[in-house]
């Protein structure tokens, strides 16, 4: 396995394109040098088997790997046990959604702490991410990958040790790396190599096995405040950051091999193809 790159949701390119549908995905992201696509479900898992594997068939036709991103309004860290409960459900409709497409990653956000420290807010979210596995297993999709992301808003759920914790569960949890969330959650903390070593390192201590060098990234640059993320950019911006760069230099030096998905605003698959390049010139 190399490294993937690809888009989160469609590029205003592609609609600009004349694409109408979303069973011309794969063929538009292969075109634009790419290899990898997540599939937005944050409002609900709404996509029908039949499309999903005709999807499929265009995927594997054109190299593209997909993964799925789940509904947005999954809480695993609630106070109240039926939307930690429901939650269970959200991520087994996106499992069934995400074989139907092909891939085996279902990408999601823990929640917020809300009204508890952030101590119980994670022992609430270790609890539900065990029911989680156990319920994945027993409805047979036991392939899937789950990947909790790391947030950007200080009230979230989702530091990086945060995120660790949660992987730490099951061998197979992988998370979720989202670059720009970090950056944003701690005021543009992401500054220099070093500062993304850090992040690497710590991956790799915390798991200590192939999930340090296959997981999954989320890359955008994030405009922030005092709370956190605001918004998302595109990699046109020059004041709020990361850098991608140095992230692919370290990629690349590292042997790493993770899918890489840019959630830029509005031109997600021009940048995921601007880091793809800079990737490849590295080799």
């Amino acid at each position: 396995m190399s490294v993937f790159f690809g888009t989160a949701g469609e590029s205003e390119s592609f609609r600009a394109a004349g694409h109408k549908t979303s069973l011309e995905v794969p063929a538009y992201t292969a075109g634009m040098g790419l290899d990898a696509f997540e599939y937005q479900c944050g409002r609900g898992v709404r996509l029908k088997e039949e499309k999903a594997q005709a999807i499929a068939a265009e995927a594997k036709k054109h190299g593209v790997y997909f993964s799925l991103h789940a509904p947005y309004y999954i809480s695993m860290s609630s106070m109240e046990e039926e939307k930690r409960l429901n939650s269970l459900n959200y991520i087994l409709q996106s499992a069934a959604a995400v074989r139907a497409l092909g891939g085996t990653r279902v990408i999601f956000h823990s929640g917020s702490c809300g009204k508890q420290s952030r101590e119980q807010a994670l022992a609430k979210a270790l609890d539900t991410m065990r029911r989680m596995v156990a319920a994945v297993d027993e409805a047979g999709f036991s392939e899937v990958t789950l990947c909790p992301e790391t947030m950007g808003k200080v009230g979230q759920l989702g530091t990086l040790d945060e995120v660790l914790a949660l992987c730490r569960v099951d061998k197979r949890i992988t998370p979720c790396i989202d670059f720009g969330h970090l950056n944003a959650r701690d005021q543009g903390c992401i500054r220099t190599k070093a500062d993304y070593a850090a992040i690497l390192d710590r991956i790799g201590e915390a798991l200590g096995d192939g999930r340090a060098r296959r997981f999954h990234v989320h890359f955008s640059k994030i405009e922030y405040t005092a709370g956190g993320e605001k918004q998302h950019l595109t990699f046109a911006d020059t004041v709020y950051g990361p850098a991608f760069e140095p992230l692919m230099e370290l990629f690349f030096e590292r042997g790493l091999e993770p899918v890489v998905i840019c959630e830029s605003a509005g031109t997600q698959a021009e940048d995921a193809a601007a880091m793809k390049r800079y990737y490849r010139e590295l080799g």
